[in-house]
């Protein structure tokens, strides 16, 4: 594959992102404005963007890249159940340790029904199920592949890792050192998605992995960090002030303890299947 075309490949592939979250929240305000109840519209949303995603994306595929989706590590729905087992784990393992050994107390959020249905829906469907497998189609899919078409599959892996790292500094006003925690945490389990990814050759694998580390982390669920978060059911508010343990200003997800784990993942999981692929 030509520079060039790589390139627009993976431009194309984030506007597709772009405008599949765009869309589907259109169309989740129409539904508000018609007075569908916020809940049913936050899961449309959800359910919406992934469809979106997955047709713009599909369309990139057939007439600009030329190629079948299967070869852009997006094959027909399938999940090993060991990946399924290791995404319960990780953030389950992460929030225990947390809980277990770093001091904090927990807030609860005051909030009515239709509030907690409306936090819980978006959290779930949106940031989970949608921004998880969408982020996956996009970074692990297509421009991890394409790359890996026009260089090798180091260079695949690391630099769609970086990019995942830098989309989630942009706009956020943090500190330089938030960022750099930031960008190191995001590089590394944007590694972890795409050794999971390229090991088994589909994103389904890297998805199911990181959308469940969006709905225990970060779905409105349970929120761990120093502050009391008023988009979350509960909150457990850090008493630590250590910026490793902490996150700094984005959270636990960039946290010394997270990145552990990231990295735990890679040499237990994905590592020895590699090592016995090579040696068969």
């Amino acid at each position: 594959m030509k520079t060039k075309k790589m390139i627009l490949s993976i431009i194309l592939s984030l506007l597709a992102l772009v405008g599949a979250q765009i869309l589907s929240q259109l169309v989740a305000s129409i539904a508000v404005l018609v007075k569908i109840p916020s809940f049913i519209a936050n899961i449309l949303a959800g359910i919406l963007y992934v469809t979106f995603a997955y047709l713009l994306i599909k369309l990139l595929c057939e007439k600009y890249i030329k190629g079948d989706m299967s070869e852009y590590n997006i094959p027909s729905f399938k999940i090993e159940k060991k990946w399924c087992v290791v995404a319960v784990l990780l953030p389950l393992i992460i929030t225990a340790f947390y809980l277990l050994f770093v001091p904090g107390s927990f807030k609860q959020n005051v909030l009515d029904i239709s509030s907690k249905l409306d936090l819980l829906s978006a959290g779930i469907f949106f940031t989970g199920l949608g921004a998880g497998i969408v982020e996956e189609m996009v970074f692990r899919g297509i421009m991890m592949s394409v790359i890996e078409k026009r260089f090798n599959k180091k260079i695949a892996i690391i630099v769609p890792s970086v990019l995942f790292g830098l989309v989630h500094i942009i706009g956020m006003g943090f500190n330089i050192l938030s960022c750099a925690l930031v960008l190191l945490a995001g590089t590394m389990v944007g590694i972890m998605f795409s050794l999971i990814a390229s090991e088994t050759k589909s994103i389904w694998n890297s998805a199911i992995v990181h959308v469940l580390w969006n709905i225990i982390i970060i779905g409105g669920i349970l929120w761990i960090g120093t502050e009391f978060d008023e988009y979350s059911l509960l909150s457990y508010v850090l008493e630590a002030k250590s910026f490793l343990l902490t996150g700094g200003e984005f959270g636990i997800e960039s946290s010394i303890i997270a990145v552990i784990g990231y990295g735990l993942v890679c040499l237990l999981f994905v590592l020895p299947n590699k090592k016995k692929g090579e040696n068969a």
